[in-house]
């Protein structure tokens, strides 16, 4: 991986990032392709229509179905999903957490039982290499212990300390195979725990930036938390991540949580949010959400966000996305989904536009300003 910021306005940081597989240019949102598909977008969608340099898949769905030694066999993910480009790939350590009535941390890993048939597993830090290895992403995340807020102080020390474990076992781990000719052309990233509580976020990114990982990531924000404690842990953290590589807030957010924390010093989002939403009827705009499915959009003749330039909005209306949507067509899924990524893709490409002439506070200002007409 070779990284360069390019850029500053502020603390918001343009930047770029080269894998073995794309450049990516930041702030960048990954949309989510969980089984190495983004829901009901094919390829030519994702690489043509949409553009994206960078996807998130996840181990623990890809090791489940289709498992990821099958994948291996198939080409790894890029060969797999015929998507050329960048795939970053989760751990697992958010399914631990988000399927917790089927799972439990350990002291060296993570037990769980499949959703998909009950089979039981254990994910260690080794094993999860070893799986996105199969996998072939261009970037990997370490196995982390991640809580739910608010957890009790005792549990967020043992989430740290455990995490921090971890991630020696997995640098050790990664470079040995590096160093025997596997994964050559895989980065690693590790995930800051520690809650909304800044001396546990302290310590956890101080032990773990001293250690030789290629990117590091803020995890274990937006699990119940009030936006005011994520921004303001965002803004603790930073200073102690290293400003000569890619910071990443996993699972964040709305279009307002990325503007936020971008002037906080972070480069790289996902979240379902975006997709998700637009199954269920709720669209973003330059001005807001809308939800299509009520009633004042039957006979509008307006596209989606009269300043989108996407598929959708340049050709389809609302009163038309409106009567797909409460049809159950099938085709509303496409076109509400390439409508939100494109909002969200294009929303960073003017973002990084601002920062490069150093006029982010001014697109910051603006960005809201619209949101209350």
């Amino acid at each position: 991986m070779k990284f360069t910021l390019e850029k500053t306005s502020g603390k918001a940081r343009a930047c770029s990032i080269v894998t073995a597989h794309s450049t990516i240019q930041t702030p960048v949102f990954m949309p989510v392709g969980t089984l190495g598909s983004v829901k009901s977008l094919d390829m030519e969608d994702v690489l043509d229509t949409l553009g994206a340099d960078i996807i998130l898949a996840n181990t623990y769905h890809t090791y489940l179905r289709p498992g990821d030694k099958t994948i291996a066999k198939m080409g790894k993910l890029h060969g797999f999903s015929t998507y050329p480009k960048s795939f970053l790939t989760d751990s697992g350590g958010f399914q631990a957490f988000s399927l917790s009535d089927i799972s439990k941390p350990k002291k060296d890993g993570i037990e769980f039982r499949s959703h998909i048939d009950g089979s039981k597993h254990f994910f260690t830090p080794k094993k999860v290499i070893d799986i996105q290895t199969n996998l072939g992403s261009d970037i990997m995340m370490i196995l982390d212990d991640l809580v739910a807020l608010p957890a009790t102080q005792e549990r967020i020390k043992v989430s740290i300390e455990r995490t921090t474990v971890w991630a020696q076992e997995s640098i050790d781990y990664f470079r040995t195979q590096q160093a025997k000719g596997i994964c050559t052309e895989q980065n690693i990233f590790a995930i800051i725990q520690g809650g909304t509580d800044k001396a546990f976020r302290t310590k956890s990114a101080t032990e773990l930036c001293a250690m030789d990982f290629d990117g590091f990531a803020i995890g274990g924000l937006s699990v119940g938390e009030l936006n005011n404690e994520m921004y303001d842990t965002v803004e603790h953290t930073t200073q102690y991540m290293p400003e000569d590589k890619p910071r990443y807030l996993m699972g964040v957010g709305t279009p307002e949580d990325l503007i936020e924390n971008i002037e906080r010093g972070i480069d790289m989002f996902d979240c379902v949010m975006p997709t998700r939403n637009a199954r269920n009827g709720t669209l973003f705009t330059s001005f807001g959400r809308i939800n299509i499915k009520g009633a004042k959009f039957k006979e509008d003749p307006l596209p989606i966000d009269e300043e989108c330039q996407c598929l959708t909005c340049k050709r389809y209306t609302r009163a038309y996305l409106n009567h797909l949507f409460r049809a159950k067509e099938l085709t509303y899924f496409r076109l509400a989904t390439l409508h939100n990524l494109h909002y969200y893709l294009n929303l960073m490409r003017e973002v990084r536009e601002a920062i490069l002439a150093d006029k982010f506070v001014e697109f910051k200002k603006e960005f809201y300003l619209k949101r209350q007409k």
